[in-house]
């Protein structure tokens, strides 16, 4: 079996850098669904939830460059052109969203698509010993879920 430079099986990290260009296609996504809602929103709950999206975009915006990052550190190249991501993703875009619960209601179904992605990912890193992507998967993963608890929240309703 052949070893790429981090001492992982190379046409598995491979697939998985594969898998994590997928989650940056979705994310950059989300990315710009957060920047949108977050320069149009409407109403007296924008104070809070104008903050609130420049917070998850910033958040994102970090997660973006992660996943880029150990797409590189497993060999591979990262997409990077807004073809490629609209051309694979599929989170949904939001375009000119400005009411809160259209926006929240956004972010929630974005998360979703997201955490299933990265359950994927998980599963697999884990299967071919990627500690590093696993232990990216989980933090993210639990992150997210809490915000959909929080957005659930706010929207009034069962997670």
């Amino acid at each position: 079996m052949k070893l790429n430079a981090i001492g992982l099986p190379a046409a598995q990290s491979k697939e998985l850098a594969e898998d994590l260009n997928f989650l940056l296609a979705n994310f950059q996504t989300y990315y710009q669904n957060l920047r949108g809602i977050h320069w149009n929103i409407r109403g007296r709950s924008f104070f809070d939830l104008h903050a609130k999206f420049e917070e998850l975009y910033d958040d994102a915006n970090l997660k973006v460059d992660m996943i880029a990052e150990r797409v590189l550190t497993l060999g591979e190249t990262p997409l990077h052109t807004f073809a490629d991501y609209t051309r694979v993703s599929k989170v949904p875009v939001g375009q000119d969203v400005s009411k809160d619960e259209e926006a929240i209601r956004l972010i929630v179904d974005s998360l979703k698509e997201l955490l299933l992605i990265e359950r994927k990912i998980l599963s697999t890193s884990d299967t071919v010993g990627d500690e590093g992507t696993n232990a990216m998967m989980s933090d993210f993963i639990t992150e997210q879920e809490k915000t959909v608890w929080m957005m659930k929240a706010w929207l009034a309703e069962q997670v």
